[in-house]
């Protein structure tokens, strides 16, 4: 049994990947290629964002927004306690200080509620992840951020796909960025991520940076570093993204039936907020005894993750950055958070014996 099961995905689509692949290797162009901009304009035009700008992974997407922002040594940065650590560590990596905040209890994303007490004069912006596949509450989050001056940047990572309010994930801040990891939601064969803004100014600082700063041939107007996506990856996207819709209708049917199994038994199944769809990035439980079922899964031969077990501000690299406040939301989540297999191609009788071996021993 596959966790996430690419193996399947890519037999539908095998030939239209080949031809992508083909044409990159028959053009001769493999860095910053006619592909890459090809799918910066289906992305864009999927997101309904104005600027869509590829690069080489989802970390490196995080790290060009902040540098754009002029993000540097001194400021604060509002980050979820609850994540994977990409999202903190690029914070960190500026010199900037990340200052955590707890989630909520059903959604597991950043509280809106826990935000205004953290900012001060250095705060200079807020990072909510859309974790796990559903959309933070931006609208929230953003008037916040308005009526502080502060720029938002939407960690994507997990939700490309998922809407919030009929907006598509990466259309909902001043900045937003994700990553196509081969088990994403929509993922290349290798490391890949893309950024999106409304802002053209910002969209060309981002361009200029993913160049090592350049904004023409060895001239370089601003600090930069090498974060360009791979062009063979932008084909392999381009063969991807004609079925993702169909994708992201799958994934929501999976999780649908994966809640109406589990009804009624001793564990909590994803919420999903009024107005928000999920893309269902991973399908996780709350549960007590998490350490038991791992076991009991394993020994059933059924793959399981943990996303994630130690929260950000325990992490011994950044409890420096930890100052006594709440956290106590994300430390219970990850205590007892665990992923069960999901993708599209889930068929139901492998989803049937999951659901009988989870509750069998909760």
């Amino acid at each position: 049994m596959q966790f996430v099961d690419l193996k399947k995905q890519y037999e539908l689509i095998k030939s239209d990947v080949q031809a992508e692949i083909n044409q990159v290797l028959d053009s001769g162009q493999y860095i910053m290629g006619s592909k890459v901009a090809e799918l910066e304009n289906v992305l864009a035009n999927y997101t309904g964002a104005k600027h869509c700008v590829g690069v080489c992974d989802g970390t490196k997407a995080l790290l060009i927004a902040l540098m754009a922002l002029d993000i540097k040594a001194g400021d604060e940065v509002i980050v979820p306690a609850f994540t994977f650590i990409a999202t903190v560590s690029m914070v960190k990596l500026l010199g900037a200080k990340p200052v955590f905040a707890d989630v909520d209890e059903k959604t597991y994303n950043l509280d809106p509620n826990k935000i205004e007490p953290l900012i001060n004069n250095k705060t200079k912006a807020i990072i909510p992840v859309s974790l796990y596949g559903q959309c933070a509450d931006f609208d929230a989050i953003n008037a916040i951020a308005a009526k502080h001056n502060l720029a938002v940047i939407e960690d994507g990572a997990q939700s490309f796909g998922a809407t919030y309010n009929g907006r598509q994930s990466g259309n909902l801040t001043t900045i937003a960025t994700t990553s196509f990891f081969p088990s994403k939601p929509l993922g290349c064969y290798g490391d890949g991520g893309a950024i999106f803004t409304n802002d053209d100014e910002l969209a060309q600082k981002i361009r200029w940076i993913r160049v090592h700063g350049q904004d023409k041939r060895y001239h370089h107007a601003v600090l930069g570093l090498n974060g360009r996506l791979d062009t063979l990856q932008a084909g392999v996207l381009l063969a991807k993204m004609r079925i993702f819709p169909q994708e992201v209708i799958l994934r929501a049917q999976v999780a649908q039936r994966y809640n109406e199994l589990f009804e009624g038994a001793n564990c909590t199944t994803p919420f999903i907020a009024q107005g928000n769809t999920s893309v269902y990035a991973q399908y996780s439980l709350l549960v007590q005894d998490r350490a038991g079922l791992i076991k009991h899964l394993a020994d059933n031969k059924i793959p399981t993750a943990v996303h994630y077990p130690i929260p950000l501000h325990q992490q011994p690299i950044f409890v420096e950055d930890y100052h006594g406040q709440d956290l106590s939301v994300s430390e219970n989540l990850s205590q007892r958070v665990i992923s069960l297999p999901m993708h599209p191609y889930l068929d139901e009788k492998t989803q049937d014996l999951i659901v009988d071996a989870v509750i069998k021993f909760v």
